[in-house]
């Protein structure tokens, strides 16, 4: 069984899929794990070289569901904005109060990648409040971008999933204008009733409640 995976899901969804699998079978799981992101994923699921994909979209980037495959929903992603407590202190932001864009428009930003779709969602984010972000680190690890928050360098969106473990230091705010992010999994069309997917499928909800 090949699985083809965003980064933040072999943190938060695949160990626990790896043990849940391992006590149902009784054995080491037969899985191998690739990393991609989405838009590779997608294309390693079609080429016959994984058998699931796992892959999210946004709700400021939507993705179209590809030809010749089968979605199934696992959950939803909030998008928070990470900030160091003086900083939210600055903007009058008290704890868990929805943060609103557009008051962050002269901050120093933190963003991913450019290669990422995380990063494309923080351009179309502030930009739907009105601003292109000013960039002063780019990263495809969300804990560098947080370590970063954490000693007052800028803001960063995050998605829940993909926050460390260790949070502090930031301050983490939900969005006024809220962006979500979906994740899913893809079979290619008619395979999900194989045994191994359908149990991977099954694995995959049961670890996300979905």
């Amino acid at each position: 069984m090949e699985i083809s995976r965003l980064a933040v899901a072999a943190r938060g969804l695949l160990p626990p899929l790896w043990r849940l699998l391992a006590e149902f079978g009784g054995a080491r799981p037969e899985l191998r794990i690739t990393e991609a992101e989405p838009d590779a994923a997608i294309d390693l699921l079609q080429r016959r070289e994984a058998d699931v994909a796992i892959a999210h979209a946004y709700s400021l980037l939507p993705r179209a569901l590809p030809a010749g495959c089968e979605q199934y929903r696992l959950m939803e992603d909030p998008v928070l904005l990470a900030v160091h407590p003086d900083t939210a202190a600055a903007h009058g932001l008290t704890p868990g109060r929805p943060a609103t864009l557009a008051d962050f428009r002269d901050e120093a930003w933190l963003m991913p990648d450019p290669q990422t779709s995380c990063h494309e969602l923080t351009r179309r984010a502030c930009g739907a409040a009105g601003f292109v972000p000013a960039p002063i680190a780019a990263a495809t690890d969300f804990a560098v971008l947080t370590a970063f928050v954490a000693v007052g360098a800028g803001v960063a969106l995050v998605p829940r999933m993909a926050l460390p473990a260790d949070t502090t230091g930031i301050r983490l705010h939900p969005l006024a204008a809220p962006v979500t992010r979906t994740v899913y999994a893809l079979t290619r069309g008619g395979e999900a009733g194989q045994p191994r997917v359908d149990r991977v499928l099954e694995g995959l909800r049961a670890v996300t409640g979905s």
